[in-house]
């Protein structure tokens, strides 16, 4: 964003004239940063309010910060400066917002902040793990190495939220058309079909009575039914937010049938991979599980993770507290006692992610396949329903044509 500013020198003189930066403190910073004295700094005008205000719901998506990570490695790997790496970087940004952020990083990092020091003033955009393993290549002077291993594990992860997410698409559209269609059926087709079936005299067939009495309840109470989801959702949404309600949810989808095996499986492979990555990136073990537990996504997991640490700093070791969990698989504590004993731990969960990866991709391809024709037998009991409850009145009322 463009500022124009009005600053008094170390001489005392009054200078004018703009600054580029992500927000109103990075300009004075700047400034100030060249021994200068802020006495007026105003945003650019020319920028209509309403645009400037959509700014809050602006995010971040998950693809870009891939790209950011990508493009990070793959400047440091041909050893371009920081500085000219996260120029390079913001200049190309078409997200406005991202670019605002990642200016305020650059300026930050220009006046001698560490990129990790930078990048956590923006939690909501930057996770800890991040952050985190960054900080620790900068420590033992791996950076360059760091960025590379986060930006094959920011992929990895894109990959399995595109799998996952695109598993449920189609059928999720599909059925959401079918019941908008079923919907205007009930409100607009019926209720006309009714009054021709009614006016016969003919005793109606069961399914006929059930359709018309739905109809009815859908057209006289659909502001109540309406009203009931609305209010269900939003208590099902500030339940979830709590402790507690986190927690049962959690523990629900770990029970799903097929569901619970995929998510079970997907939290493994990424503790696998995030904690094989900070083991990789120089973080102590207790500091890697301590960051693991706050990126897995799973109450369950995460707690158990949490355990796991407090059992480590007593002198045991990881695998005895998992091999108490029904939720971790035999293979997964075997494989944790080897690479303890071998002191090769991060080699092992690099292995253990790559299984589990492949795990993860069947499931999610089984569960494409099967979701499909399960979902054609939906569809197609609901199709015979509706135009049996319709086509037979008619058709009794022709007299068998």
């Amino acid at each position: 964003m463009r500022f124009t500013y009005q600053a008094r020198t170390k001489e005392g003189k009054i200078q004018t004239g703009t600054v580029e930066a992500g927000s109103y403190k990075a300009g004075v910073e700047a400034l100030q940063r060249h021994d200068l004295t802020v006495v007026l700094l105003e945003g650019d005008s020319s920028i209509p309010f309403y645009a400037r205000s959509l700014k809050i719901f602006q995010k971040v998506k998950i693809k870009e910060l891939v790209m950011f990570y990508r493009q990070l490695a793959i400047l440091s790997e041909v050893n371009t400066s920081l500085l000219d790496s996260l120029k390079a970087i913001t200049e190309q940004l078409t997200n406005p917002y991202f670019k605002d952020i990642l200016f305020e990083v650059e300026t930050d990092v220009r006046g001698g902040e560490a990129l990790s020091s930078a990048l956590a003033k923006h939690k909501k955009v930057f996770s800890p793990f991040y952050i985190n393993v960054i900080q620790s290549g900068e420590a033992t002077g791996r950076l360059s190495e760091v960025l590379k291993y986060l930006a094959d594990h920011a992929e990895k992860e894109f990959v399995l939220r595109a799998k996952i997410k695109g598993a449920f698409t189609y059928p999720g559209f599909i059925f959401s058309a079918f019941v908008l269609v079923a919907g205007l059926m009930m409100v607009f087709v019926v209720p006309k079909l009714t009054i021709v079936l009614v006016e016969s005299g003919q005793k109606l067939p069961l399914m006929t009575r059930g359709l018309i009495g739905a109809s009815d309840i859908l057209r006289s109470w659909s502001w109540l039914i309406v009203l009931i989801i609305v209010i269900l959702g939003v208590a099902f949404v500030r339940f979830k937010k709590t402790k507690r309600g986190e927690e049962a949810w959690d523990k629900f989808k770990l029970k799903i049938p097929v569901l619970g095996d995929l998510s079970r499986k997907i939290y493994i492979t990424r503790f696998s991979e995030n904690f094989s990555t900070l083991l990789k990136g120089g973080l102590p073990i207790l500091s890697a599980l301590k960051i693991s537990s706050q990126v897995i996504g799973n109450v369950v997991f995460s707690d158990l993770i949490k355990k796991a640490a407090g059992e480590v700093k007593t002198g045991k070791t990881i695998s005895s507290v998992f091999e108490k969990s029904d939720d971790i698989p035999a293979l997964v504590v075997q494989m944790l006692k080897v690479g303890e004993k071998s002191a090769k731990l991060d080699t092992i969960l690099e292995r253990l992610a790559i299984f589990y990866q492949g795990e993860v991709d069947r499931l999610v391809n089984n569960l494409t396949q099967l979701i499909e024709p399960f979902m054609i037998l939906i569809l197609g009991g609901g199709v015979a329903f509706l135009v049996a409850a319709i086509l037979m009145p008619i058709y009794n009322l022709s007299g068998g044509f």
